[in-house]
Parts: structure tokens; sequence; C-alpha cells
């Protein structure tokens, strides 16, 4: 399949790429021979070929989340330790913090 420098400028912007003309005419040619395999692959006959997946074996490993509440003695000795804290309230570094540092 051969794609044209329009082809890859509509793919560029697509990723928000910014391509100089000598790179477009570039990804046209390597994209292009990419696509070439994988219309020979299209040509194999796979009809008897199961669906496979995955073949490890492996398998994801969930539990319930159980929810154990704790004395109100644990919790005081947990919230004294903290290093810091405003009231009973812990104070834990920003997570999406959109600042650089």
């Amino acid at each position: 399949m051969k794609l044209t420098e329009k082809d890859i400028e509509k793919i560029a912007l697509l990723a928000r790429l910014e391509l100089s003309e000598e790179e477009k005419t570039m990804y046209a040619g390597q994209l292009s021979v990419v696509l070439d395999y994988v219309e020979m692959l299209n040509e194999v006959d796979t009809t008897m070929v199961e669906e496979t997946c995955q073949v490890t074996g492996l398998e994801d490993v969930f539990r319930e989340d159980e929810v154990e509440e704790e004395s109100n003695e644990t919790k005081e000795k947990i919230i004294e330790q903290f290093p810091q804290k405003v009231g009973r309230l812990l104070k834990v570094q920003a997570v999406f913090d959109k600042r650089k540092k």
C-alpha cells in the first residue's frame, strides 16, 4: 500500500506531530513498507488456527476489598505519629500537582 505525503500529513495531524517535508517523504516510504508487510500477512490462511489471546497461562488474581474498622485508639496513634497534619486531617504531598518541581 503506497502512502502519499498527504496521508502522512493527516496521520501527523492526528498524532499532533510537526513534520518537515523531508520527514513526510521519509515516513511515507517507511510506513508504506510496513503496510505492505501487513498485507502479506493478510494472505496467510488462518481458518484452522485457534484464536489465542495469551500463551503463558498466567491469570490475574483479584480479591474483594474488605473494610476493617480500627479502634479509636489505633486511629489516634496514627494521627499522633503522622508528620504533617491539620487538626485531625493527615496532610500528604499532592499527587496531581500541575506545578513543576
